[in-house]
């Protein structure tokens, strides 16, 4: 049994976002004390920093682990070492018990762990099986694990199709020790763990990875539960989804490569302007965030939403087809004016 290492669950979602320096948070702005521990800590721990991780999250992360005694000392060392903005992403090795200012200073140093696999919220099956091949898994072993899903234990309800049940998350696996095939069990076991635990009945398991795929790809990290809530609307509508998300993944390329003729052609399944309901398969590793976003999507009468901003991530939601034109032409004047 593979032993993964544990993994913060951001409501994160495509991109090498840096780890941003928040020296500020929990309105920490007088020197207040807070409970810290003093020292470099004891026995060894290994913490995940996912994606896009500022001082909060990992000051989170750390107090459910017990390597810092509170969040406020974390993120006020944070925010005093200017090497923190810095930190990478993926598996430390800290100790219990550090002191705020030291624990800070050893994940500044990015000695990442090795030998763990991360996968991405948001991968496919081909970003994944990359990784494993970067990672130093033979590329045979992978194709033939891959081959064969119901020997990964992917349930009947998946239909044979691997995408967006495998994982995301750090694997604590070696390709000298760990087969291909058990590192893929591992990941399809996680995410019917989580399907469990979120009380998901079989019968709506493959909608609901689907759906949360589709969120994974489309939705700023705050607007998941409002995304979640426009495709509701247009399934319940009958109309086609009409996200660009879905026919990237089909076509294999960015959506301003897509021809119209492309967008347009009914033959082709993850055509999403003009053909009705949900893709096939999932276009990606959904985050637990985006499963419970569906599960539990907004309440509103939305049918379209524009992000007017790539910077800010704001994103405006409408049930009015002439309000989605507006907010069409704010995000262009946008894009025009900072030079996209």
């Amino acid at each position: 049994m593979i032993a993964l290492v544990a993994v913060l669950v951001l409501l994160g979602g495509l991109g090498a976002w840096t780890v941003k320096n928040d020296g500020y948070l929990f309105g920490l702005r007088t020197p207040l004390a807070a409970a810290d521990y003093e020292g470099e800590g004891g026995e060894p721990v290994v913490v995940e920093v996912p994606e896009g991780a500022n001082g909060s999250t990992i000051a989170a992360e750390l107090v459910e682990k017990d390597v810092v005694a509170s969040a406020e000392a974390f993120v006020r060392a944070f925010g005093a070492n200017p090497r923190a903005a810095a930190i990478q992403p993926g598996a430390h090795e800290l100790r219990l018990h550090m002191s705020a200012e030291s624990a800070v200073a050893l994940l500044a140093e990015n000695k990442v762990v090795r030998g763990g696999l991360t996968v991405v919220e948001g991968y496919t099956v081909e970003q994944i099986r990359q990784t494993m091949i970067d990672a130093g898994w033979p590329e045979a072993d992978i194709d033939a694990a891959l081959a064969d899903p119901a020997a990964l234990g992917l349930p009947e309800q998946a239909g044979g199709h691997l995408e967006g049940w495998l994982a995301a998350s750090t694997y604590d696996a070696k390709p000298e020790t760990v087969s291909a095939a058990d590192v893929l069990q591992q990941m399809v076991a996680l995410t019917l763990q989580e399907l469990e635990e979120l009380d998901v009945p079989a019968d709506r398991q493959n909608d609901v990875i689907i759906k949360a795929s589709l969120v994974e790809r489309e939705a700023p990290d705050e607007y998941r539960g409002e995304v979640a809530r426009v495709i509701e609307n247009r399934l319940a509508a009958d109309e086609a989804l009409g996200l660009d998300a879905i026919d990237s993944y089909g076509r294999k390329k960015p959506s301003h490569q897509i021809t119209s003729d492309e967008f347009n052609d009914k033959s082709f399944p993850y055509a999403s302007r003009v053909v009705k309901g949900l893709p096939p398969t999932a276009i990606g590793a959904p985050s637990r965030a985006s499963i419970e976003a569906v599960l539990s999507p907004s309440e509103g009468p939305w049918r379209w939403y524009v992000t007017v901003n790539l910077d800010t991530q704001e994103t405006k939601f409408t049930d009015s087809y002439d309000e989605f034109l507006q907010f069409r032409q704010e995000y262009q004047a946008w894009a025009a004016e900072n030079g996209y």
